[in-house]
């Protein structure tokens, strides 16, 4: 599969766990549905990104440090807004974000393959 496309479709995978985290912050219980909309939609762009990082670096190691890094700034895009009682939720937030970029960015670099014009 295209490592775009693998990077897409995990991420928007794996970004609904992202947001289903937020059961564990009871403070939040009651929006978790957006909470799981927005981490889907966070985890499409992360996996996106990386993929296009994985189709242009040939490199497990930069692959997975990528994933990592652009999981946590996208996290901690999110994590800097307060939710409605003004508290932030750093550590609840770029945890899973970070272990989300890290996933996708080894999956995209051990199992995408390159297109047929990186192949040649």
């Amino acid at each position: 599969m295209n490592k775009i496309v693998l990077g897409l479709l995990l991420g928007g995978f794996l970004g609904i766990f992202d947001g289903l985290t937020a059961w564990f912050t009871p403070e939040v219980r009651s929006q978790l549905l957006g909470i799981v909309i927005g981490s889907t939609f966070k985890g499409l762009i992360t996996g996106v990104l990386i993929g296009y990082f994985a189709k242009k670096v040939n490199s497990l190691p930069l692959g997975i440090i990528f994933g990592l890094a652009v999981g946590l700034i996208l996290a901690f895009l999110v994590a800097v807004m307060p939710n409605p009682a003004g508290k932030h939720y750093y550590f609840e937030i770029m945890l899973p974000g970070g272990i989300l970029g890290m996933i996708v960015g080894y999956a995209t670099q051990r199992f995408g393959q390159a297109s047929q014009a990186a192949r040649s």
